[in-house]
């Protein structure tokens, strides 16, 4: 026996531990704003030191809605630049586009087959999006938009779903059916665990804070988008709405406040209560002024790295291609044992 295979038993080099996988998407449907930043964005980079990551482009999710072609294709890229821009690494983390991997759409047909109707119909987000309507012009798209989003967390065996707090009920619907597939055919999926995000979570809009910041808003002066000039932000900030009073300070009655304060503190990195306490006998107009010094500090390297990646068009191409062929090899692995599982010929 050789000294080599002698010492194999006695071998106690650890073996690493795999880390948690994370998975997330963010639609390709309009405009990138502080909202999706401060919600999605800055946390994807957070999760690169405790997970392996896998951020998509989910641009199959974007045409439940009708999109015209050149502006989905711009915003796609837009998208995946924003990731890049914001600290995503594509030597850490996978990131790339949904349609490039078609066995999304492949799983989210098998499980179809396992979904009930009643399951949708009990989405909030659906019954928001159709007013409660039933009828011949809801597309079935929208009717099945969370089985896809399953399939997209499934596929790559995630653990964990960062999600805000209106997903919550499609990582359940998930889990439900994950679940099920696991009790019906023999285990297939892992089944995550929703990870409700908290700061930066609900950032509201400028101009009435009832409402979260949105890209689809009818007034540009309600969300802050990520390349706005500074100029801009600085007069977005300054025309946003305020509550009555003069005292800077947040609470329930002064909602509009409390945004401003929010927006602040994640960007400065400091707690409310001592932004508060730095603003005790001044008015809104210096909350203001210096909050827009603070917005457009915090944006412009990302806007910086974004106009470069916006000029080498290249590159983002290339961390999709590689990033599709990542997710790809991973989401094979699944869909395999899936077919296996339930009776279909394996390819040959």
């Amino acid at each position: 026996m050789s000294a080599a295979a002698d010492r194999a038993p006695h071998d106690q080099t650890p073996r690493p531990e795999r880390r948690p996988r994370v998975f997330s998407g963010s639609q390709p449907s309009g405009t990138l704003h502080l909202g999706n930043y401060l919600g999605a964005l800055r946390n994807y980079v957070a999760m690169q030191e405790t997970h392996d990551c896998i951020y998509c482009v989910v641009d199959l999710h974007a045409i439940t809605v009708r999109q015209r072609r050149a502006e989905l294709r711009r915003n796609t890229i837009d998208v995946a630049n924003a990731y890049l821009a914001s600290g995503v690494d594509p030597e850490r983390s996978i990131v790339f586009v949904q349609s490039h991997v078609p066995a999304h759409t492949e799983l989210m047909w098998i499980l179809n087959t396992i979904t009930y109707m009643g399951e949708l119909r009990r989405m909030t987000q659906y019954k928001d999006k159709t007013a409660g309507a039933e009828g011949e012009s809801i597309a079935v798209g929208l009717f099945d938009y969370p089985v896809l989003m399953a399939a997209d967390i499934l596929l790559y065996r995630a653990d964990a779903v960062p999600v805000g707090e209106d997903q919550k009920q499609h990582v359940e619907l998930t889990r439900d059916v994950a679940e099920r597939f696991n009790n019906a055919f023999g285990k297939a999926f892992v089944v995550p665990e929703p990870i409700i995000r908290t700061e930066g979570a609900r950032v509201m809009s400028l101009d009435d804070p009832a409402k979260k910041m949105s890209k689809s808003a009818g007034s540009e002066n309600s969300y802050i988008a990520l390349m706005d000039p500074p100029d801009a932000i600085r007069r977005k900030i300054r025309r946003a709405v305020t509550d009555s009073g003069s005292e800077v300070r947040g609470g329930p009655d002064k909602p509009a406040l409390t945004n401003l304060l929010d927006i602040y503190s994640a960007f400065a990195g400091e707690p409310v209560d001592e932004i508060v306490r730095r603003y005790e006998g001044k008015g809104y107009a210096d909350l203001k002024a210096d909050l827009g010094e603070v917005v457009v500090s915090a944006l412009a390297p990302i806007q910086a790295r974004i106009r470069e990646l916006e000029a080498d068009k290249s590159y983002t191409l290339g961390v999709l291609k590689t990033g599709a062929e990542r997710a790809a090899a991973i989401a094979a692995r699944t869909l395999a044992k899936v077919r296996e599982r339930v009776g279909l010929v394996p390819r040959p």
